[in-house]
């Protein structure tokens, strides 16, 4: 006669699966909170490229630099930084932008993300 051995289950419980499903919905409302400071930061890097490689803007000052940063940013709707937050430096007549920012992102409650960026133009 042949016995069966008891086969032990495997997978996840319900309860299990309530706290994996918990932590999938924390961790996405988090990122879709995140992800806009990141998309702007992507935005603020692409205008400070616009602007070192746009040939009028070679010998232009810095009063001119700012303006066209805020004509662009006013565009893409850029709110992180304004034009007094760049910093405009020229290394061998070649000009390079940079800025040093946070952004406080909450994410529930009061527990809040500080994000530090620092985009700058391409060298």
């Amino acid at each position: 006669m042949y016995t069966a051995t008891p086969v032990q289950q495997r997978g996840l419980s319900f309860g299990g699966f309530i706290v994996a499903a918990f932590l999938l919905v924390i961790v996405s409302i988090s990122l879709l909170k995140v992800i806009p400071a990141y998309i702007q930061n992507a935005q603020i890097k692409t205008v400070f490229n616009e602007i070192v490689h746009d040939p009028g803007m070679d010998k232009a000052s810095p009063r001119e630099i700012r303006n066209s940063f805020d004509r662009r940013a006013s565009i893409d709707d850029i709110t992180a930084i304004k034009s007094e937050d760049i910093e405009i430096a020229s290394d061998g007549g070649r000009l390079d932008l940079s800025a040093n920012y946070s952004v406080k992102v909450p994410l529930f409650g009061n527990v809040s993300l500080i994000l530090e960026f620092n985009p700058s133009s391409d060298k």
